[in-house]
């Protein structure tokens, strides 16, 4: 599955950085912070959290406790994105820091925070500091570890973190992923907001290898916690196959598109829109109707070009059978 991401970093130097594709990384900054936060329970629909992130404006009537989680969210992911392309002084060679880790969290938490903070927390368990109250075991038996064991189980994650970096053909990049992910939620270093965390330094490990952000559907959501169940007892594959697909839809969806131009073939996948479907596409390629070239396995490549001929000429068609 990341074949078409590998394709990208050796053709196109890697991702385009938010200053050179405002849009992609817009249309992802706001799908991850509705999709991410809604698997925590959040209410926004996505259209409040594009005008929260966008215009700073609240719209609808949800609790204010949902904006902040939202807009607190937004920042965090939009630092990600950024410091995930360009460290600058923040890295030291690591793919990721306990300094980062903690950083994410300050940033996501502090807005929530400031209306409603957590009821159990001391004055030393505020956003960006690791808890210092035991946390009870989940519905499916895990229990996170002593928090006087957080600290060095953080720094030895982080160091578990630079194994993405070396060849193993017995491990893939996903299944590595899946694993450290799973186990800094088995850590839950944080006394509130660990999945959240969780999410957002998942995407800087994956921005530091140069794929897009995966963003786990509130669709997804029992698939989701299921693989987790499954990953604490040691099956990573559900969990890494959930990751595997997000970063190449984003791949697809968001990426390819805009840096092949305008005349590249791409999957049809690529091409695909809210008005009009990858099958829609599919159809109208068999059909003659989108030009398309078929790949010895079946599969069909087109263009953007193509793609706008074809939806001129629809709407041509469209036009002329309602004057019939």
């Amino acid at each position: 599955m990341y074949d078409a991401v590998q394709e990208l970093k050796e053709r196109f130097g890697g991702l385009p950085t938010p200053a050179e594709a405002e849009d992609i990384w817009s249309d992802l900054w706001h799908e991850e912070a509705h999709n991410s936060t809604a698997l925590e329970g959040n209410t926004l629909v996505l259209r409040e959290v594009a005008k929260l992130l966008e215009d700073g404006k609240a719209v609808g009537a949800k609790p204010l406790r949902d904006y902040m989680e939202v807009r607190g969210y937004g920042d965090a992911a939009q630092w990600v994105y950024g410091q995930a392309l360009d460290p600058g002084d923040w890295s030291d060679g690591s793919i990721i820091t306990v300094q980062e880790v903690r950083h994410i969290h300050h940033v996501l938490m502090t807005p929530v925070w400031t209306v409603e903070p957590h009821p159990d927390a001391s004055d030393f368990e505020g956003p960006g500091n690791f808890r210092q109250h035991e946390i009870a075991a989940f519905s499916e038996g895990m229990k996170p570890p002593p928090w006087t064991e957080v600290d060095h189980l953080v720094r030895d994650w982080v160091a578990d973190g630079d194994a993405l970096r070396m060849e193993n053909d017995e491990v893939t990049t996903p299944e590595k992923l899946a694993r450290l992910h799973n186990r800094f939620e088995q850590i839950h270093p944080f006394l509130d907001g660990n999945g959240r965390t969780g999410r957002l330094v998942m995407n800087l490990l994956l921005g530091r290898m140069g794929y897009p952000p995966a963003i786990i559907h509130k669709r997804d959501r029992d698939k989701y916690l299921k693989a987790m169940h499954r990953a604490d007892k040691g099956e990573d594959g559900p969990l890494a196959e959930l990751i595997a697909r997000s970063v190449t839809t984003n791949l697809y969806r968001f990426v390819l598109p805009a840096v092949a131009g305008p005349v590249k073939l791409v999957p049809l996948a690529a091409l695909a829109t809210d008005g009009i479907s990858e099958n829609a596409l599919r159809v109208a390629a068999a059909r003659g109707r989108l030009r398309a070239v078929k790949a010895e396995n079946g599969s069909w490549r087109s263009s953007r070009k193509w793609l706008e001929q074809y939806v001129e000429s629809k709407y041509q068609r469209t036009s002329k059978s309602a004057v019939s």
